[in-house]
C-alpha cells in the first residue's frame, strides 16, 4: 500500500484545485483499504482515551465537500471506535432565526469541543464565504452595519472574513484547540454519478434534493470559491488538506492517517500520573477490596 504522508495533502502554499487529483486508490484494494483503517481508527480511538484523561487540549476537525462528497460516511467510518462521550459531532444547517441574531462565527464558537474531546464540524464556519459568496443575497439576512444591499458585498467584504476567520482559529488554538480542516475534493463526474445513485436506489432517495442540480449548474463557482477559501486560510496553527474524494475508502483512511500520524506528534498529550500517595498505598486499596 501506498505511504499516506501528510505533506503530500497539505495546502503549505497556493493551489489550483483543477491542478489537484480528486482520485487516490492508494496502490491497494478496498478489502485492504478497509481492514488499514481498522487499525488507524482503533488507535485514534486509544489516542483519544488519553486526550480525555489528559484534558489540556481539545480536537477540532473540520469537513467540507460539495454535496455527496462523504462526509457524512467518512464520520461514521473514521469515528467507529471513539467512546461516545469523547466525539462530539455538529451538521451546521441554515443559520436559526437566533444564529443570525449574532455574528455569523458565534454559533460555531459555542459548539467548539471542550478539553479532552474530539469535535467534528460537518460543514463549518466556511460556509460563510462560500455558500454566502456564491448567493450573496443571504448575507442579507445577517443585518450587518453598512449593508444595505448585494451591491456594498465586494471583494473587501470576504477579505475581511478571511481575517475574521483565521484570528478566530488563532485564538481558539493558543487556547489549546488542536485544529484540522479537510476539503474533500470531489471531481464532478463522480457527483454526478452519485446523485444518480440517490435517484436509482429507493434507500437512498431520500437524501435527494432538487436544489442539488441548481448548486450543481453553478459547480466552477463553487470551486473558486473553496480554492480562495483554501489560499487564504490554511496555516500552521490551522492547515487544510486537500483530500481526493472519489473514492470514498480511500479518503477516509488518508484523513484517519492525517489525524493520527499528527496527534502523535503532541508528546506531551499523556495520561495523568497518580498522585503519589494514592500510588504508594496501592496495595492497600488492593487489599481492601479482595478482603471485603
Amino acid at each position: 500500500m501506498k505511504n499516506i504522508e501528510a505533506a503530500t495533502y497539505r495546502v503549505d502554499s497556493e493551489i489550483r484545485l483543477s491542478d489537484l487529483n480528486t482520485r487516490e486508490d492508494l496502490e491497494s484494494s478496498d478489502k485492504k483499504l478497509r481492514k488499514a483503517l481498522e487499525s488507524v481508527r482503533i488507535e485514534l480511538g486509544e489516542f483519544q482515551d488519553t486526550l480525555y484523561a489528559h484534558s489540556k487540549y481539545s480536537v477540532l476537525i473540520c469537513l467540507q465537500g460539495m454535496d455527496t462528497a462523504g462526509k457524512d460516511s467518512l464520520i461514521r467510518e473514521v469515528f467507529k471506535d471513539f467512546n461516545a462521550r469523547g466525539v462530539v459531532v455538529h451538521s451546521f444547517k441554515v443559520p436559526t432565526e437566533l444564529e443570525l441574531k449574532h455574528d455569523y462565527i458565534w454559533r460555531h464558537y459555542i459548539a467548539l469541543p471542550a478539553k479532552g474531546k474530539f469535535g467534528v464540524f460537518n460543514r463549518t464556519h466556511y460556509e460563510n464565504v462560500l455558500v454566502t459568496r456564491v448567493h450573496p443575497e443571504y448575507i442579507m439576512n445577517e443585518h450587518i452595519p453598512g449593508i444595505a444591499s448585494v451591491d456594498d458585498i465586494g471583494q473587501s467584504f470576504w477579505d475581511k472574513r478571511f481575517e475574521q476567520i483565521n484570528n478566530f482559529e488563532r485564538h481558539v488554538a493558543e487556547n489549546g484547540t488542536i485544529i484540522f480542516k479537510f476539503f474533500l475534493h470531489l471531481s464532478k463526474e463522480e457527483q454526478r454519478q452519485r446523485l444518480l445513485r440517490r435517484l436509482e436506489l429507493k434507500k437512498k432517495n431520500w437524501k435527494f434534493s432538487p436544489g442539488d442540480l441548481k448548486e450543481r449548474l453553478i459547480w466552477d463557482q463553487y470551486q473558486k470559491c473553496y480554492e480562495e477559501a483554501l489560499n487564504n486560510t490554511s496555516n500552521p496553527h490551522a492547515p487544510w488538506f486537500v483530500i481526493p474524494a472519489d473514492n470514498k475508502k480511500a479518503a477516509r483512511l488518508i484523513v484517519a492517517t492525517i489525524l493520527l500520524e499528527e496527534l502523535k506528534k503532541y508528546k506531551d498529550i499523556r495520561e495523568p500520573e497518580l498522585d503519589e500517595k494514592i500510588k504508594a498505598n496501592l496495595e492497600e486499596y488492593k487489599k481492601q477490596l479482595e478482603n471485603e
